[in-house]
């Protein structure tokens, strides 16, 4: 008796992490049932007929108990994340214009943050990489995109 509950255990809890942690996969939910359907074949196979269909009663009543718990808006609500991000992507337009020049705070490999003044802007080195504290000079604005090259270089 002690190995059919463990299965049933076993199987419940293979499906409520199908379910809940890794949906989509498959591979927990189809050991559940087949933990769970093992457990029915043991009761018939070992303690017969009554067994078998009391064991396979509780194992549906149990799966259905599963489901509806799991389908309440209760348990999602508790799982879910409440955290909302209310914060917006700086936008460079007004900030910086063609030919404004500023100091490079990280490496630009290609991609990096330069300082404009006050206004440190996420910017793309027009080619190759450029060391941090190099003075740069904005070539082109494209697509919300600043590119910048080192002063004293030409195209």
């Amino acid at each position: 008796m002690g190995f059919i509950i463990t299965l049933i255990l076993v199987g419940l809890v293979l499906i409520f992490a199908e379910i809940i942690l890794i949906p989509g996969v498959g591979v927990a939910g189809i050991l559940g049932l087949l933990s769970m359907g093992g457990s029915c074949f043991y009761a018939f196979n070992q303690m017969g007929n009554t067994a078998g269909a009391i064991v396979t009663g509780v194992n549906a009543l149990l799966i259905v108990a599963l489901t509806i718990w799991v389908l309440r808006a209760k348990t999602w609500k508790r799982l879910s994340l409440e955290t909302n991000i209310d914060s917006k992507a700086v936008s460079s337009d007004g900030v910086i214009s063609v030919g404004e020049r500023g100091k490079t705070v990280t490496r630009l490999a290609p991609m990096g943050m330069v300082l404009f003044d006050k206004d440190s802007v996420e910017v793309k080195a027009l080619e190759g990489m450029i060391d941090p504290g190099v003075e740069v000079e904005v070539v082109m604005i494209e697509d919300k995109k600043v590119y910048v090259r080192p002063v004293g270089e030409e195209f």
